[in-house]
């Protein structure tokens, strides 16, 4: 019966019941029962897999959510790793992205200002709470690198970079000009509820999932982010609510640097 870490972590108001049953749902017709075994120190969820279909049901969790490696052997140089900002307000110079491991030691990936700003700035340099309020940057936003550095055992940090996919997503939601609300910190279903409750479903294209507690609301060309925090987020009350917005972006780097 493997314990296995999944790149979800428990925060805000949810329990451990309520990721039990999502996971649970993903493996239902497979010889296979799972359990919340606890978090790690930083709040990934550990889970107790076993049965007959223990296998597959470990091998659809990994395709479905994702599955934290489970040594430094997984973190090699130009690996694509996927994870969550942490300490968004303590450093001034650079991110920190929790990318899970726990054993033998944590190890974080490190994407500095400078190379945001190579990546996402066009060079132009801003003052790093500008980046985080720009480009919605805050802790426990599911964030995609790339490792550039051969990572050691004993390293606490590896250099990355944001990944082409995690790049192309910013230029596109720069580029569509639609202001977008990114909700950390409610389900899927109690966002979609606020909306509706909100009365604002009419302003609204979608509502896309980054992760189990993390959303993105596409609002329609005209539709103010900002405007829909307090109405939307008086039903979500423990979330983090923040805009990305195309035109604040284009106003401070210009459009070429999102090709618009």
């Amino acid at each position: 019966m493997p314990i296995v870490t999944i790149l979800e972590k428990l925060y805000g108001s949810y329990s451990s019941i309520t990721f039990e049953k999502i996971c649970s749902n993903l493996i239902i017709g497979l010889k296979a029962q799972l359990s919340f075994a606890g978090t790690t120190d930083r709040g990934w969820i550990q889970l107790d897999v076993s049965g007959a279909d223990e296998t597959a049901a470990l091998s659809l969790l990994d395709c479905e959510i994702g599955l934290v490696p489970n040594s430094l052997d997984n973190f090699k140089k130009f690996s694509v790793m996927q994870g969550k900002i942490i300490f968004s307000n303590t450093s001034a110079k650079k991110f920190y992205v929790d990318l899970g491991l726990h054993s033998p030691n944590v190890c974080d990936a490190v994407v500095s200002d400078k190379l945001l700003h190579a990546q996402l700035t066009d060079g132009k340099k801003i003052p790093h709470n500008k980046l985080v309020d720009l480009f919605c940057l805050y802790d426990n936003f599911p964030l995609q690198v790339k490792i550039y550095e051969d990572v050691m055992v004993g390293n606490e940090t590896v250099k990355a970079k944001l990944s082409e996919n995690q790049l192309s997503f910013f230029k596109r939601c720069i580029g569509s000009r639609f202001d977008r609300l990114i909700i950390l910190g409610s389900l899927f279903s109690d966002v979609e509820r606020a909306v509706k409750l909100s009365r604002h479903s009419r302003d609204i294209i979608r509502i896309e999932s980054l992760g189990m507690l993390e959303h993105v609301v596409l609002c329609k060309l005209g539709t103010d982010a900002v405007g829909l925090i307090p109405k939307i987020g008086r039903s979500l009350k423990t979330a983090v609510l923040v805009p990305l917005s195309p035109k604040k972006i284009i106003e401070t780097l210009g459009s070429e640097s999102f090709d618009c």
